[in-house]
């Protein structure tokens, strides 16, 4: 079925649906969409489609909170190692982001997925209390009040630092290469003239690249600068205290955490179906469990709304199948993919292009639609319609809808009539629904000695010889023609040698309506 998707225009469906999800679950779980194994199940993710777009066209958009690194976050604070303050505002983001969420979810509350809001756990406390130690990726002063104090030492303490040292230098400016200190390895020093170093106390740091100069910590400085690591080395078992409770804070919460990531996902899923129904009008279709499909001015997704001619379709039942013939560029193709990808999106959970549509449950789309030429397999194009054809049937069951392009096509015309007929009969045979198009005259007439086969034709406009792009069942089209040679100006006994030709004699019908 994957080629047949393909071939209908669901995988750019699939696409779009892609680019309104925001997590990649969300975006893996389009990816990996498939049928739904009951019909309960199927209409529940219909009902949450509804649900969804009834939000979005009330509330506005679902605010979703990034999940990409909440995971690594829980695993990197359980690893025992210390975490950076960015990392928790990260996960302080992430529960603002659950709160934001529930509040949306509480603006309807008759709206079934606010349901959902109750299973988010948002640990107001823990957020709270991030969002009060850390500020921009950074602890802020009142995050405690020791830590504060420190801080504040600190502050004091660091330009005193570079004052001792230039009351060093002021005082011994004889001595000095330089007039002004320098920081060495994050310590002041003066700049000493290597013969008079050893009349500064201190300790020598380092020396300049001639060794003409000798940067001396002044030992007035050396006690204010170890005072100074003791209060850092303070600050920093801290602020290591502060980044550990707020941990361990946010571990206690890490099994609601993570559900609340599984619900997320879902909600980012249902409501990109929401958004993709939104986008293009949609409204949810009804499933059936008598193999029938049913649709009221559908249009394929890929055509835009204003205007599309919208297309009535009906099969099942006492009908297993629909032959369509009309003039080429008339909209047969897009008919009969309309059809397949409606049946498609339905029993995907999707709401479907259409004013109405009842599609029978898990019904499985196999079509050939395209000239399917192959030429990595040097295939002419009637050999790749029959080699599908064959796969086609040797795949169906009575859940199939089968789909074929220009029945036929691709060979001697009188052999591809016969193979056609053939291939519906086998069909028929088979019990599955089908739905084909086709040129043949042969086939509309093979069709009509069956009850269980309907005709169907492209609407015409004789009046401007331009196709109406309408299908319309239980009528068999009409060869345009020899209508069209008419107003076109082919003479009347051309005309008439043309419809012997094609019908072995000249028909009364034939000749009454081309006025010969």
């Amino acid at each position: 079925m994957k080629r047949a998707l393909e071939t209908i225009g669901f995988e750019e469906v699939r696409e779009t649906l892609k680019e309104l999800a925001r997590t990649p679950q969300a975006k893996e779980k389009i990816v990996n969409m498939t049928y739904y194994a009951t019909e309960e199940e199927l209409n529940q993710h219909l009902e949450d489609t509804t649900k969804a777009r009834q939000m979005l066209d009330r509330a506005g958009n679902l605010p979703i909170p990034s999940i990409d690194k909440v995971e690594k976050l829980l695993d990197r604070f359980n690893s025992g190692a210390l975490a950076e303050p960015e990392e928790l505002q990260q996960m302080g983001d992430f529960l603002n982001g659950v709160r934001l969420l529930r509040e949306y979810l509480t603006k309807d509350t008759e709206n079934g997925l606010s349901d959902y809001q109750e299973s988010l756990v948002y640990p107001a406390e823990v957020y709270e209390e991030i969002d009060r130690c850390i500020s921009s990726g950074k602890i802020v002063d009142n995050a405690s009040s020791k830590l504060d104090k420190l801080r504040k030492k600190l502050k004091k303490i660091k330009p005193e630092l570079k004052s001792k040292a230039q009351a060093t230098l002021n005082s011994n400016r004889k001595y000095m290469s330089e007039d002004f200190v320098v920081s060495r390895d994050g310590r002041w020093c003066v700049p000493v003239k290597k013969e008079h170093q050893h009349r500064i106390p201190g300790t020598a740091m380092s020396k300049s690249s001639t060794g003409s100069t000798v940067f001396i910590e002044p030992t007035s400085v050396t006690k204010l600068q170890e005072e100074y690591y003791e209060i850092k080395m303070a600050q920093y078992q801290e602020e290591a205290v502060i980044i550990t409770a707020l941990m361990e804070a946010v571990l206690d919460y890490r099994t609601p955490i993570l559900k609340n990531i599984e619900i997320i996902i879902t909600l980012d899923f249902i409501f990109a179906k929401g958004k993709l129904s939104q986008q293009m009008g949609g409204t949810e279709p009804s499933i059936n469990q008598n193999r029938s499909i049913h649709i009221q001015h559908g249009r394929h997704p890929s055509l835009n709304p204003k205007t599309a001619v919208p297309l009535d379709f009906s099969i099942g039942g006492e009908i297993q199948g629909v032959v369509v013939t009309g003039p080429n560029t008339g909209g047969k193709t897009v008919s009969i993919k309309t059809v397949a990808i409606i049946s498609v999106m339905a029993n995907l959970g999707l709401h479907v292009p259409a004013k109405m549509a009842d599609v029978g449950f898990r019904i499985v789309v196999l079509c050939d639609i395209g000239d399917g030429q192959s030429i990595e397999n040097n295939l002419s194009t009637f050999s790749a319609h029959i080699t599908n054809v064959l796969e086609i049937i040797n795949t169906l069951n009575e859940n199939t809808l089968v789909v074929l392009d220009e029945l036929g096509s691709g060979t001697d015309p009188t052999e591809g009539m016969g193979i056609a007929i053939a291939i519906l009969e086998e069909l028929r045979i088979r019990g599955c629904l089908f739905l084909v198009t086709t040129h043949y005259s042969e086939v509309k007439d093979y069709a009509s000695r069956h009850k269980e086969i309907m005709n169907a034709r492209m609407a015409f406009d004789r009046e401007n010889l331009q196709p109406r792009y309408k299908l319309e069942q239980g009528k068999a089209g009409e060869s345009c023609a020899l209508y069209i040679a008419k107003r076109l100006g082919v003479p009347a006994r051309m005309l008439a040698m043309a419809a012997t030709e094609a019908y072995g004699q000249l028909l009364p019908e034939i000749s009454e309506e081309l006025g010969l």
